[in-house]
């Protein structure tokens, strides 16, 4: 006959017991048999009321998501002939970003007759990994879609 060990409805251990006999005072206190550690040699039951056992678990795991950290996806949009110095505002944007936990896609944007020249483009995202290497690293590659050109960094 299959064993469980028992926890009270008070919290204190009731020992090792047949199924059936832990049932019998589950209903004796007029409340539920709940099992809780299914994976546990014999597997370990409570003696509870189920609904105030599962509005309990509900509770803790609403708490424990509260504190979780919603990592964001911010964008940053870039053109092939970009400045020094407008690369470089850029770029410390990118690292206060990533310093937050927060993930940053990069988009290049091309116009007109810079499509003929994507290889220009690539160079600027090829500096941009290339610098921002100490604070993040690329999470999905330089990717040309239509007229932009675009990757994702992730926080390290």
């Amino acid at each position: 006959m299959p064993q469980v060990r028992v926890v009270g409805p008070d919290g204190n251990q009731l020992g090792v017991m047949a199924i059936q006999r832990a049932l019998d005072l589950a209903n004796q206190h007029e409340l539920d048999l709940v099992e809780v550690a299914p994976s546990a040699n014999p597997p370990v039951c409570r003696i509870v009321d189920y609904s105030k056992f599962k509005y309990d678990e509900e509770k803790k795991e609403r708490e424990a998501k509260k504190h979780q950290k919603q990592g964001k996806l911010k964008e940053i949009r870039l053109k092939p002939n970009i400045d020094e110095h407008d690369f470089e505002t850029k770029l410390k944007q990118v690292v206060s970003f990533l310093k937050k936990k927060d993930k940053v896609k990069i988009n290049l944007f091309f116009r007109g007759r810079q499509m003929e020249h994507i290889d220009l483009g690539r160079k600027v995202l090829d500096k941009f990994i290339q610098d921002i290497q100490n604070d993040g690293q690329v999470e999905k590659p330089p990717m040309l879609e239509g007229r932009i050109m675009s990757f994702v960094i992730a926080p390290k």
